[in-house]
């Protein structure tokens, strides 16, 4: 196995004693003041639960929304209850006012959370003061947030250069997960790559055409791509003023020797609601006062067929507008057949970005696939090949 490029909890020594300032993603959704989805809790347990365990005191790092200026309703002591309760442990929140003093009289084994990283003005710009604020407080530092790493902000890149720095589980395996999935993959890779707007995924089109074997599109950019090929798509969903980017793209998977899928059966209809009257048609077929919402049952069948023939893939966004039915059809197929040959160890499957969580969770397949991964910005960013700077900080 070749070594890792970024040192992980494995590098980090005996911390007994020691201040350890763990960046994490607690920013989670509430409503009346209860925690409504802790799935980003949760994804902190192994690495805060295995420092605590070997007795470092462990500092806890987040932003919560997007505070302009403190803000009560913003403060991460909302969270340290429900925090608590998802540990199984006790959790101490420490305000920024007198930080030093409160962070004395912690112990080995017990955990923090510090404020709103963000109630510092100059987090977002990665100043030097905010970070030495910041590293005051502790003698190593661990990111374990990938879905902040794409930010470059003191908590997140700027205290990788001041402290001694390391991966947290999570980010090892989000890291782990996505060098197999395009950084070292094994071929042939397929990518799926759906949503609303060809002008949203430019970047991760023109990234991929170059990196797989098969791209899939779908959504209401398989549109465009459709328009780009002389189809009438009725009133679709479709940005017409880009046909000829969508030609660009097909050159370069031409020249890259990266084969485009798109639908040749669509499911369509008059209107955009909840289980309309439908039509199952061939792309040619669409009238004028259709609109395309679904891919067709024969093109999922034949892409399903791609699948199979296919090691390792990567997935981001839906094929239909999944959100409303009976449009959700063709994802929930096509991923009940990735997580089938996810189980049966043919294929490794790593899935990103919350559309693509949601439907995997709606087709009910999401602990099926090798990796899914809650990031959205980050995870969109890695799509288009760029370099996450709270990443690249963690190199060796």
């Amino acid at each position: 196995m070749a070594a890792k490029s970024f040192k992980t909890l494995d590098d980090i020594g005996d911390v007994r004693g020691k201040r350890v300032l763990v960046r994490e993603d607690l920013n989670v959704p509430m409503a009346d003041g209860a925690v409504t989805d802790d799935t980003r809790l949760r994804a902190t347990l192994a690495t805060v639960t295995e420092l605590a365990d070997k007795g470092a005191i462990v500092l806890i790092l987040a932003h919560f929304g997007r505070p302009k200026e403190p803000d009560p309703e913003l403060s991460l002591a909302r969270i340290t209850q429900p925090y608590s309760q998802v540990l199984g442990r006790p959790v101490r929140y420490i305000d920024w006012e007198g930080d030093e003093a409160a962070v004395a009289t912690l112990a080995p084994g017990d955990i923090a959370v510090l404020e709103n990283t963000r109630f510092f003005s100059g987090e977002e710009k990665n100043s030097p003061k905010v970070i030495d604020r910041f590293a005051i407080l502790g003698d190593l530092y661990v990111n374990d947030a990938f879905s902040a790493a794409h930010r470059a902000h003191a908590s997140t890149e700027g205290l990788a250069h001041r402290l001694p720095a390391f991966a947290g589980r999570a980010m090892e395996a989000e890291l782990d997960a996505l060098e197999k999935a395009l950084g070292n993959p094994e071929h042939p890779v397929a990518a799926v790559v759906g949503g609303a707007k060809v002008s949203t995924k430019l970047d991760v089109l023109r990234h991929l055409v170059g990196k797989v074997d098969h791209l899939i599109i779908g959504g209401g950019m398989a549109n465009t791509f459709l328009a780009a090929r002389g189809v009438d798509v009725g009133k679709s969903l479709c940005e017409h003023d880009l046909t000829a980017t969508a030609e660009a793209i097909f050159d370069a998977a031409d020249a890259a020797g990266c084969i485009v899928h798109l639908p040749y059966d669509v499911v369509v209809a008059k209107e955009f609601r909840a289980n309309p009257p439908t039509r199952t048609v061939n792309v040619h077929e669409v009238a004028a006062d259709e609109m395309i919402l679904d891919i067709g049952p024969a093109a999922v069948e034949a892409l399903g067929d791609v699948l199979k023939n296919c090691r390792t893939l990567v997935w981001n966004g839906p094929l239909g507008a999944f959100e409303t039915p009976p449009f959700d059809a063709a994802t929930v197929a096509l991923a009940r057949t990735a997580a089938a040959l996810t189980r049966e160890g043919q294929l490794v499957s790593v899935a990103g970005g919350g559309d693509t969580v949601a439907a995997l969770n709606q087709a009910g397949v999401a602990d099926d696939f090798t990796f899914v991964s809650t990031a959205g910005g980050a995870f969109l960013e890695w799509m288009e090949g760029k370099e996450l700077p709270g990443v690249a900080a963690l190199a060796r």
